[in-house]
């Protein structure tokens, strides 16, 4: 039996990020990977879905040119070409990851990871020992249980299309989906979006998500509200969705659910740990990201707290940072941890949303600035998208305790302003600090009309 300092299960963005930290101060690690590594978010997540953003970006940045007096015409998109190219770069990514487990001495096991015993796993036919386990398996994308289920695709099938759909069901409400929907719109597809309910990204700020609601639907995107599906129906050349009311949604060429995703715990045997999980099968953690099974350790997906690459990077350095490094206290905090969504406009936010700033402070103490306006790349484009900025100050100091905004660059520029959010800015410091003109990111340090929140915020 093999024996190491940490074993991580998992070679996903947190788990490659703990391995290589622990492995710096000295540590000797094993981590076990039955795929490619760099998990979800390299493979069939953040990095393809981002070159798809952008490849859909650069075609409204064709037409928007002829606005500026350029003689362009957009002629053909190749998605094949594309594809293969962002097959190759994904691949060129998998080997960094490889070199760089190489360089830090970590020892890479390839195979399904089991648990023998609390400090015991196996692989096929070897164990392998540690005072100190990470379960970082990460998720899987769910399918609906209903007949014809299977003819539909999940996230992780739509980067094996090898051609573009021409028109495209996709059913969700959360941002696999309208992140989808916004790039196969911009691309060219006829997209048809299935809610459940009335609005997507229901977690996310209203003025927000609203926004991006009209400006989706003024680009072509078909948003089909307060519909389920019960069945999905395979003809010679189509795919038909039958909802629960009986009615037919028909002659899509491709489905897409993304109706949400389940953690990986499944395969690892964890009953014969005693390891604390949820009734959806997450696995529970406390601050420093124990279980409550000592030795033990979660970082990422299969915990179910923000389920994002940089979350389970942070999570699980300063985990390391822990056990190998003297650092007692080191954990991450869940709070006000940035993130965006790349729709079409991309949304930036951090900290509260409106709701839940009055949920914590009370409807008194809460007061909201906002800014909507058409940035200036739009000038000669009556059409162009429009940018809202939100900013949720409390108390009589006007804390701002979250920063929310939908439009051209706000996947950039929110990255600052969360940082001024973290450190406790208050509305002064904002309005103290000079604007950079003319951009759009100056409307977050210019805001001077403020409003109480909305009472349906309560």
């Amino acid at each position: 039996m093999s024996k190491y300092d940490l074993i991580v299960i998992g070679g996903g963005s947190g788990g490659v990020a703990t391995a290589n930290r622990a492995s710096t101060y000295g540590a000797k690690v094993a981590l076990i990977e039955k795929s490619q590594m760099g998990g979800t978010c390299v493979n069939v997540g953040c990095v393809p879905k981002k070159i798809m953003w952008t490849a859909a970006s650069l075609k409204e940045a064709i037409h928007e040119a002829k606005n500026y007096g350029f003689k362009t015409e957009f002629k053909e998109f190749d998605w094949n070409a594309l594809k293969q190219k962002r097959d190759e770069y994904i691949v060129r990514l998998n080997a960094g990851y490889e070199r760089g487990l190489a360089g830090n001495k970590v020892e890479v096991i390839r195979g399904e990871a089991t648990f023998e015993a609390a400090n015991v796993i196996r692989v096929g036919g070897n164990t392998y020992q540690s005072p100190h386990i990470l379960i970082a398996t990460g998720g899987y994308p769910v399918i609906p249980n209903i007949s014809g289920a299977h003819l539909g695709m999940t996230s992780d099938g739509f980067f094996d299309l090898d051609h573009q759909p021409k028109k495209i069901a996709i059913v969700g409400a959360g941002y696999i989906a309208v992140e989808f929907a916004g790039l196969l719109n911009t691309l060219g597809s006829e997209v048809s979006l299935i809610l459940r309910n009335n609005e997507f990204l229901r977690h996310f700020d209203q003025s927000i998500r609203s926004a991006l609601m009209t400006e989706m639907e003024k680009d072509g995107v078909k948003v089909i509200r307060q519909t389920e599906i019960k069945e999905v129906k395979k003809t010679s050349n189509s795919i038909s969705l039958i909802t629960k009311s009986d009615e037919e949604l028909a002659n899509f060429d491709q489905v897409i659910w993304a109706i949400g995703r389940a953690p990986n715990t499944q395969a690892l045997q964890l009953e014969k740990t005693g390891i604390q999980m949820t009734q959806a099968g997450y696995i529970v953690v406390n601050k420093f990201q124990e279980t409550n099974t000592p030795g033990i350790y979660a970082v990422g997906d299969i915990t179910g707290n923000h389920e994002l690459t940089p979350v389970a990077i942070a999570a699980g350095r300063r985990l390391a940072d822990r056990l190998f490094n003297g650092q007692d206290e080191r954990h991450l905090t869940y709070e006000n941890i940035p993130t965006v969504i790349f729709s079409h406009p991309p949304i930036g936010t951090v900290g509260l949303t409106e709701t839940e700033a009055v949920t914590k402070f009370g409807f008194e103490s809460v007061r909201v600035y906002e800014s909507k306006f058409k940035p200036m790349h739009y000038a000669f484009n009556p059409d162009g998208a429009h940018c809202l900025m939100k900013i949720i100050v409390s108390g009589p100091d006007e804390k701002v305790v979250g920063c929310h905004g939908i439009g051209m660059g706000m996947d950039e520029m929110m990255q600052g302003f969360a940082v001024a959010v973290r450190m406790g800015a208050t509305k002064e410091d904002f309005d103290d600090t000079v604007a950079i003109h003319p951009t759009a990111a100056e409307e977050m340090v210019t805001m001077k009309t403020s409003r109480v929140a909305n009472t349906s915020a309560k």
